[in-house]
């Protein structure tokens, strides 16, 4: 483990800077390349904070779904392609319902990572 700052700090130092002192400075193309810069840090700072906590969920659900050992050590991909042929060949034991709100639940964490306002009601 780092000491502080940690990087999620840092990168809302620098989004933050850019933000406040850089972007109001500029115009035109330079000032949008900042606002994307800007977007990309945020996104960067998100997944830093969530996404460890976000796959940790998502494989225990996946777990569940395949009907795998609680200490499968297979990884999120490979059980993401695993639960993606079951669906295809219809090998999928899982009620639809857990099927349905593992998607939701996975898609949720997801845009919550890559832009929380797509998540606005």
């Amino acid at each position: 483990m780092q000491d502080p700052p940690t990087a999620a700090e840092l990168v809302e130092a620098v989004r933050e800077f850019l933000e406040k002192d850089v972007f109001p400075a500029l115009e035109g193309r330079a000032q949008f390349h900042t606002r994307v810069a800007m977007n990309v840090l945020a996104i960067v700072q998100r997944e830093l904070e969530q996404s460890q906590r976000a796959d940790a969920e998502e494989h225990a659900r996946l777990v569940g779904l395949l009907s795998r050992d609680a200490d499968s050590e297979a990884s999120l991909l490979d059980l993401n392609a695993e639960l993606a042929a079951r669906i295809r060949d219809g090998s999928l034991d899982a009620p639809r319902e857990e099927l349905v709100d593992h998607l939701r639940e996975t898609l949720r964490d997801k845009l919550a990572i890559a832009n929380p306002k797509y998540m606005s009601d």
